[in-house]
């Protein structure tokens, strides 16, 4: 399927013309008008005379081949040459002034072409060289306050519950007694979530079945009973490539990805987890299944452009992803960029504490990995989660 969609862009590149050959075939065309002029010329000449009118004559036959081809090669060079090399130049300068979306569009010959596409591969290293550390300083300055804030919270906290043991033991009104301490548990959880963000373990790092863990997560939460509520549609490749990493830390992330379809698919939706194995930098590394008639339809549900490469992993390493998608309303476009910060979430009030996805990020590209998000075949959100693999 991959392989298809790489030959049909290969021949569209082979099907346009070569700058070269259309340089030459004008210059010749061009040398061949020249050539008829000066023939025209000699051949005029004699039947002319040596009068004035004669030299005249011939005067403007040499001018008018000369302007020709000076007429005819700027134009030649212009429409081959500066104008597309013009485009290229605005599109760099556009994307420099700030248009980060901005591109260079494809070139008229395969040279151009290749030179557009290659400024393109620049431009989108360069822009997720600049995200990552502005991420990697976003995590640390959040990552201290987190530290600093459940510190604080911390001892309190352990305080109000010895209180609350108190209370039952002297008779308070148990609905209210159990009303603080299910509060209590609210700040708990969200204090133990604040640590896990900002103290991810310095895990051993061992070969891991990406696929294994992900069924492994499954298996958990269906056993809690969690999954009840959803029809969880589950596709599992063989002789998937393995990674390194740490697998508890892995498992929380696709717990982390689980329950979170879960709350967006709401009862009765679906969900779907697919493992699979791929290529950096395929066309049809976003999202694939057996089952899709054609790769061409993931990326038409796409709704983040990411990159198609890892910063410690080259493109056409082998790599292994998994992809989690809900038949919920999906994230919207003006939040793709968002949903992993810490805090932010789209949840009612009280049913989330906005650092799911942040830990699934960071846990994720402390593997060397990344998280995209695109449109599910099932309706809502696809994520994603794709690292490379050890290499045989």
């Amino acid at each position: 399927m991959v392989s298809m969609l790489r030959g049909r862009a290969g021949s569209a590149i082979r099907s346009k013309p070569s700058l070269r050959t259309e340089l030459m075939v004008n210059l010749a065309v061009l040398a061949a008008g020249a050539l008829v002029l000066a023939v025209c010329s000699a051949v005029l000449a004699p039947l002319l005379g040596h009068g004035l009118l004669g030299f005249a004559f011939l005067t403007a036959l040499v001018a008018a081949d000369v302007v020709i081809f000076i007429g005819f090669g700027r134009y030649l060079v212009t429409r081959l040459v500066t104008e597309p090399m013009e485009t290229l130049v605005g599109a760099t300068q556009a994307v420099a002034s700030g248009e980060l979306s901005r591109r260079a569009p494809p070139g008229a010959t395969r040279e151009l072409d290749r030179l557009a596409e290659s400024v393109n591969l620049m431009t989108e290293r360069l822009l997720d060289a600049q995200s990552a550390l502005v991420r990697a300083e976003k995590l640390a300055s959040v990552g201290r306050l987190a530290a600093g804030v459940a510190h604080e919270i911390g001892n309190p906290l352990a305080a109000i519950g010895n209180y609350i043991e108190l209370l039952g033991r002297r008779g308070a009104a148990p609905d209210l007694v159990a009303a603080i301490e299910r509060e209590a548990l609210r700040i708990d959880t969200i204090v133990r979530s604040l640590l896990d963000y900002a103290r991810p373990r310095d895990a051993r790092r061992e070969p891991v079945d990406l696929g294994a863990v992900a069924r492994r997560a499954v298996e958990l939460l269906r056993a809690q009973g969690l999954l009840r509520m959803v029809a969880v549609e589950a596709e599992w490749s063989d002789g998937l490539p393995l990674m390194l990493g740490d697998a508890a830390a892995l498992e929380q992330v696709f717990v982390n990805l689980l329950l979170n379809a879960v709350d967006a698919a709401g009862e009765g939706g679906r969900i779907a987890v697919v493992a699979s194995a791929t290529r950096l930098g395929e066309a049809g590394e976003a999202e694939r299944r057996a089952a899709d008639p054609d790769a061409g339809a993931a990326a038409a549900r796409s709704t983040r452009r990411s990159s198609r490469h890892l910063e410690t992993a080259s493109d056409g390493s082998p790599a292994v992803q998994v992809v989690i998608g809900d038949s919920g309303a999906g994230v919207p476009e003006d939040l793709v960029e968002r949903v992993f910060d810490p805090f932010f979430t789209t949840k009612p009030p009280g049913k989330g504490t906005g650092l799911g996805l942040a830990i699934v990020n960071r846990v994720v590209h402390d593997h060397g990995g990344r998280v995209d998000i695109a449109r599910a075949r099932e309706g809502g959100a696809a994520f994603t989660v794709i690292f490379p693999g050890i290499m045989p």
